[in-house]
């Protein structure tokens, strides 16, 4: 696809779910149509999208249907099994690309890529055994986090170990699976970068937000955040290279930790990321209508910020809030279209402009 895509052309998103729904919202505002891929069968992106595909990623007919239907493809999580994507690659170009989504789907091959481009990264061993566990615990000490090297997110998957008398446990916590031990970063404050690369080349990063995670689940974030002016530009070129290394087209979010000696990457994440919904209040262009245009190969938007926003996610009882939140003059309420709430499960988020 060299040429961008023009007005009224399809775009298909693997996944339902709340990005994917306001992927879909940010590609109508440009003029494109949105096709949704998800196998379960309450998807909030199904409810702004023209068509909804419900079927398994190993439905082989459902996936060429699907690839036939649209001119690109991109996604809004990255655990798509392998054998999905090799077939819908061989029909239509995804973006951004397998490189990035292979990466991402294992810890400790994104631990490897990152301490190769010259990053730092929390240290970490590789485990597939209590014998390699109480190894790794000796050569990086604790207290640690044990987490599998596949899937998990929001806090799952993973089990802190502060004592010795916690390996056993922490080992039966995995099940079997593939894990890596990550050592004890001594932190100041967490914060994440939002990053766009166009299919031009171009780049374009917005403010780092600070990140206040409870529970393994990020609960709010707040632009600026307090960051020097040489630890902003660090994380923005800190972006820009593991963008570019990757030959990447889309928005990205990095997860950093910032210490006295540095900053620290935590992870990569190869798509419109939670700690950027406050860009929707701060931005002319979001970062959903942002990873659009990297998608749709039209130039990148300024990522400019012209307002002080602290984003809060409403996680659980905490949708119970909206009737208050619709009073206050200053917030922007999303809500993400899912049925009842439960303990853990984000059902919207509010942006708070403080400044602007």
């Amino acid at each position: 696809m060299s040429e961008p895509l023009a007005p009224g052309s399809v775009i298909g998103i693997l996944g339902g779910g709340q990005l994917g729904r306001m992927l879909s919202v940010a590609a109508s505002r440009l003029g494109y149509i949105c096709h949704i891929y998800e196998p379960s069968a309450a998807a909030p992106a199904g409810h702004v999208a023209e068509k909804l595909y419900t079927a398994p990623y190993e439905d082989e007919a459902a996936l060429r249907a699907f690839a036939g239907g649209v001119d690109v493809i991109t996604y809004e999580f990255e655990n798509v099994p392998t054998s999905a994507l090799d077939l819908l690659e061989s029909l239509k170009p995804i973006r951004p690309n397998r490189r990035a989504l292979a990466i991402s789907q294992d810890r400790i091959t994104e631990k490897t890529f990152l301490n190769g481009l010259g990053l730092t990264t929390a240290p970490w061993a590789e485990v597939n055994s209590e014998a390699d566990l109480r190894a790794a615990v000796e050569k990086i000490g604790l207290p640690a986090i044990l987490k599998t090297t596949r899937l998990g997110y929001d806090g799952k998957g993973q089990a802190r170990l502060n004592t010795p008398d916690d390996i056993a446990a922490a080992w039966v916590a995995m099940a079997g699976a593939p894990a890596v031990l990550e050592g004890f970063v001594a932190f100041e404050r967490e914060v994440s970068i939002i990053g766009g690369r166009g299919a031009d080349g171009s780049v374009a990063a917005y403010d780092p937000g600070e990140n206040v995670h409870r529970e393994g689940i990020l609960r709010t974030t707040t632009v600026p955040a307090k960051l020097s002016p040489a630890q902003r530009s660090d994380a923005v070129l800190l972006a820009a290279k593991i963008l570019n290394a990757l030959e990447y087209i889309g928005v990205m979010g990095v997860e950093l930790f910032v210490t006295r000696a540095g900053l620290v990457v935590n992870e990569i994440a190869p798509r419109v990321h939670n700690s950027g919904h406050w860009t929707q209040a701060g931005c002319t262009v979001d970062q959903f209508e942002q990873h659009i245009r990297a998608v749709a190969g039209l130039p990148l938007g300024d990522g400019g910020r012209y307002a002080d926003v602290v984003m809060e996610n409403l996680i659980g009882e905490d949708v119970e809030q909206v009737p208050a939140i619709l009073k206050e003059r200053a917030a922007q309420l999303h809500l993400y279209g899912k049925g009842a709430w439960r303990p853990g499960r984000k059902m919207g988020h509010v942006n708070r402009i403080v400044k602007g």
